[in-house]
């Protein structure tokens, strides 16, 4: 088995398989109704990631506070190799893949171990889905990607099931953007599709120093607070709004009691905001804040809680020596 060397990874050679969704997905229309219109406001985070959104995260990713993306890629580097021997997957789907960067950790322990699972990268956006899977299949000739399209959030029930151990793997941190009683959920619908011999990879970024995490989503260039605004460019293009970008700050806070950060936009000014599409007006005070992200934080212990919440059991956890962040290997219990 070796590397391949073809110098010009093919996007046609691939295809999207349509996951589709076990119950309705709520889109902006709707959500914009629901968060946008009453008090308190919010919107789910999900509608950060247009093509710009996107890029401002990896930009993100970049920035010197911002330490999850590099620690966990340090820990997959470390551990893959450990992971992939437990794991022992004969395929790889992963929730939410994006740009599968950090899977690359993974797919190279396989190499290395001599093993040849199929990658099942999972996820909403088919331009993503289709570039990435042709950048792996021109550095491992051995990979087979079956890209799948659509949103987790639906739900999992219609996954395929292909015979053979599989590794579910769920990176960057993204369970902690979801309240505790909605990951409680989502984890029980993995469990609900698991196999005896499957096995979860989570990443989940931990509970630290609060000076720590509020510098990591406040970072003194400013990429954190242009990707949190760039939600308004989203809402005045496909709701046909009328927000004033300039007239919002940025403003990310930890919650002690809470265990986790909210992302605020916040109004400058008073001001009345139209979405044409929806055909309302919203008026915001002065310092009124609409919620557009939670990242919760998480411990040892109340990461175990968590997965036992879904009837899973830890089987492995990977950590640093500051406890920044953390890897762990699940089976269902």
């Amino acid at each position: 088995m070796a590397t391949s060397s073809r110098a010009a990874p093919d996007i046609d050679a691939l295809r999207c398989q349509v996951v589709p969704s076990a119950r309705p997905v709520a889109g902006l229309a709707e959500d914009a109704r629901r968060g946008l219109l009453h008090r308190p406001r919010s919107l789910p985070s999900k509608y950060f990631y247009d093509e710009r959104g996107s890029r401002l995260f990896d930009a993100i990713c970049r920035v010197p506070e911002y330490y999850p993306t590099r620690t966990e890629g340090v820990l997959l580097a470390r551990h893959a190799a450990a992971i992939i021997a437990q794991a022992r997957p004969e395929h790889i789907l992963e929730l939410g893949s994006g740009a599968s960067r950090k899977t690359r950790h993974l797919l190279a322990a396989c190499e290395g171990g001599r093993r040849t699972p199929t990658y099942w990268p999972f996820d909403v956006c088919e331009e993503m889905l289709l570039a990435a899977g042709a950048e792996l299949s021109g550095r491992y000739d051995w990979l087979t990607i079956n890209p799948l399209l659509g949103d987790y959030c639906g739900g999992l029930r219609h996954l395929p099931a292909p015979d053979g151990r599989r590794l579910f793997v769920f990176l960057g941190g993204t369970i902690g953007n979801f309240e505790r009683a909605e990951a409680v959920a989502l984890l029980r619908e993995l469990h609900a599709i698991m196999a005896p011999g499957d096995r979860l990879l989570l990443g989940a970024d931990r509970v630290k120093d609060p000076a720590v995490l509020r510098a990591a989503y406040n970072d003194a260039q400013g990429v954190t607070a242009e990707f949190n605004r760039n939600l308004l460019h989203v809402l005045n293009r496909r709701l046909d709004a009328d927000f004033v970008v300039e007239a919002f700050r940025h403003e990310a806070v930890y919650r002690e009691d809470r265990e986790r950060i909210e992302m605020y936009l916040v109004s400058a000014r008073p001001q009345t905001v139209r979405l044409r599409a929806l055909g309302e007006c919203i008026g915001l005070a002065e310092g009124e804040r609409i919620l557009t992200e939670i990242s919760c934080k998480f411990t040892p212990d109340s990461l175990e809680s968590l997965l036992g919440a879904a009837r899973m059991r830890v089987d492995a956890h990977y950590a640093p020596p500051d406890g920044y962040f953390s890897l762990v290997l699940a089976r269902p219990d």
